[in-house]
């Protein structure tokens, strides 16, 4: 299938340590550090007569041993680290792993969270589990990131994550209050769909993005501002409170023996993490600051999967058989992003600053992790859960697909 197309302006972030499979295309390709040699950290320039990230990189007195890289705050310093968290979609769950992940390895944390306690989302998950972050010795707030200051009482902080603002007019208000009380490390949570398709998948750190995406001006933004900084592009992810479908997608019509329906012939490839690598990567970066300033981090698993791959694996964790039925969106006259929860073409990046600057490694076992899936799925009741596919009937009845009664 052809790759869906994307604006024609675009930004390039290419470090000198780029190798390229093509002439045109720069990538980054990061070489193994041996241990005695320092990591390499980058900063970028943005001019606006040239349309890249020019990468300027700089070593650091630490040693890059993927050893060093795991330590336990008890032996590092520990950090006041400060989360500002979505009130929605998919990414709030990032906040609330990385949360418990900091506490668990002894730094000090406060999540602020988007709106009011009492409001009707914080009765969903990953919200309504937030108790578990009180009961681990952190702190929850709410407020306006906008008045980022008031809403933590005044409180200082090490670091800074920013994971709820998409363009700059969002996370300027947090950043500029960081810099004025000396944030150390200021980090932020982007996104992997700023980036442009391409013909040589996987996407790799230095990829061309959409300039006019509004995660790139906020990665512009922060380079300008902090000496100490990173940015982490996530894609899609999985993990227990998260409230944004991914693999239940896939559970909600295979338990009731409805057809798969996946636009396209099936082959596409994704990334699809267990949030528990995303909040490792994250944390990694908090205990090792000089490494990871100036960094752009694809905050994903280091495996992709077809689409026809996770409707199998979804089957299996689930004990069923499936049916998968490929279709033409424009041919049954869909919204394909209505219809289905990814991208329809190739969309999947690599963690490969992540494993060369930070010694940092995956953990997504997707058939392992699937299964656990699936048990709180069932767990929660959702299997029984009625629920209506008019969508997928319309799909169907075009295909001439008889629809399960």
């Amino acid at each position: 299938m052809a790759a869906l197309a994307s604006s024609s302006s675009s930004l390039l972030f290419s470090p000198p340590s780029l190798s390229s499979s093509s002439p045109h295309t720069p990538r980054l390709s990061l070489p193994s550090l041996p241990r005695s040699s320092p990591p390499l950290s980058f900063s970028l320039s943005i001019s606006p007569s040239s349309p890249s990230f020019l990468a300027k990189p700089h070593s650091t007195p630490h040693s890059a041993s993927s050893s060093s890289f795991y330590v336990n705050a008890a032996a590092a310093d520990k950090k006041k680290v400060l989360i500002v968290n979505t009130n929605s979609g998919g990414h709030a769950i990032i906040g609330f792993y990385f949360a418990k992940e900091l506490l668990a390895s002894g730094h000090s944390v406060t999540v602020l969270t988007v709106g009011e306690e009492g409001s009707d989302k914080m009765k969903k998950p990953p919200f309504n589990r937030f108790s578990e972050i009180v009961s681990g010795g952190g702190k929850t707030v709410w407020g306006d990131p906008a008045d980022v200051g008031k809403a933590v009482g005044g409180e200082a902080f090490d670091a800074v994550l920013d994971n709820n603002g998409k363009d700059l007019d969002a996370v300027r208000p947090v950043a500029d209050w960081a810099k004025s009380t000396g944030v150390k490390q200021f980090l932020f949570i982007s996104s992997a769909g700023i980036y442009k398709p391409t013909d040589e998948p996987p996407h790799v750190e230095g990829d061309v993005v959409k300039a006019d995406a509004g995660h790139v001006g906020v990665e512009k933004y922060i380079s300008e501002i902090f000496d100490n900084w990173a940015s982490f592009r996530p894609q899609y992810m999985i993990g227990s409170g998260n409230n944004k479908d991914c693999e239940e997608w896939f559970f909600d019509r295979i338990v009731r023996g409805r057809p798969i329906l996946i636009p396209g012939p099936g082959m596409q490839l994704t990334n699809i993490s267990h949030v528990r690598d995303l909040s490792s990567m994250l944390t990694v970066a908090v205990e090792n600051p000089a490494a990871a300033s100036g960094n752009i981090f694809n905050c994903v698993s280091d495996r992709a999967v077809t689409l026809d791959g996770m409707a199998r694996l979804c089957a299996k964790a689930a004990g069923r058989d499936v049916n998968i039925v490929h279709y033409d969106p424009k041919t049954v006259g869909v919204d394909a992003k209505k219809a289905f929860p990814f991208r329809t073409y190739h969309f999947y990046a690599e963690p490969r600053a992540a494993k060369e600057i930070l010694g940092w490694k995956g953990t997504t076992n997707l058939p392992e992790d699937l299964k656990e899936r699936f048990e709180e799925y069932v767990k929660i009741g959702r299997d029984k859960k009625p629920m209506e596919f008019p969508i997928d009937d319309k799909i169907l009845e075009s295909l001439k697909v008889p629809v399960a009664v």
